[in-house]
């Protein structure tokens, strides 16, 4: 089988490259990461004795989806598995200088992945079998001010993957939805000290740990993949603060 991932050269996305490779699977790598594309699909190739291809794609460029997928026709590439995990991610209140980054974050979130689904879906419908991650986000479950975009396109992404998994699953194909949590990858872009330590206290979860849960859930076609407890309590605990109460803690750290 084949899988296609998105963002694949750094963080989450680098760490499904692996796991799937162990397991078999020849990768097309896609990234907007040209210098890390020279090498990493060519060290994969030779240490899990698979075919590793490498795409170098600006995944939020507006017909983006559609040259991805047309570029794997005219390769004659099969994707069998499709893993939407490319993301960008600032955390800014929203304001006039950052309605470009805003706009990105929407197409990289939101529309091409869409468009992913419904071009390399239809392929895995025809032929009755296929699997679908897309990744999305413990902050999908609960308004998250400072990070407003990224939590409201993880929320689509939860939304539309849920409806998905229903219309895909008669055709044999699975849609699953996974929800990390605080994952230690350099999207965050916090201290590799501080970062080391939340991992040892278990307030961050390594990649490793996150996509061998996330693989299993997809093997097994299940809906969500969300572990971690704080997936369960955090949202909970949210939606328990009074709004004045919200309203100051995000004053606190807006330092005003």
């Amino acid at each position: 089988m084949q899988a296609l991932v998105t963002g694949a050269t750094s963080g989450m996305g680098l760490e499904y490259c692996r796991q799937l490779a162990q397991s078999g699977h020849n990768l097309v790598m896609v990234s907007n990461q040209q210098e890390q594309l020279d090498t990493l699909p060519l060290l994969i190739s030779q240490q899990y004795h698979v075919r590793a291809i490498g795409r170098y794609q600006d995944l939020a460029a507006p017909d983006a989806a559609q040259q991805l997928y047309d570029w794997c026709c005219c390769e004659g590439l099969q994707i069998d598995i499709l893993v939407n995990n490319a993301g960008m991610f600032f955390f800014h209140k929203l304001t006039p200088d950052y309605v470009g980054r805003a706009e990105a974050m929407l197409s990289l979130h939101m529309l091409t992945p869409t468009r992913l689904c419904f071009l390399f879906g239809e392929e895995m419908k025809h032929r009755r079998q296929g699997y679908i991650i897309n990744v999305s986000s413990m902050v999908a479950q609960m308004p998250t001010p400072g990070i407003t975009i990224y939590a409201a396109t993880k929320a689509y992404l939860k939304s539309y993957s849920k409806s998905l998994y229903f219309e895909m699953r008669p055709y044999g194909v699975g849609v699953t939805t996974v929800l990390p949590g605080a994952i230690a990858t350099p999207l965050y872009n916090i201290k590799p000290a501080t970062l080391k330590l939340l991992t040892r206290l278990g307030i961050v979860r390594t990649p490793q740990w996150m996509v061998r849960r996330a693989l299993r859930g997809m093997v097994r076609k299940r809906h969500y993949v969300k572990p971690g407890v704080m997936n369960y309590l955090a949202p909970v605990l949210l939606k328990l603060l009074p709004n004045g109460l919200e309203t100051r803690i995000w004053q606190k750290i807006d330092g005003k």
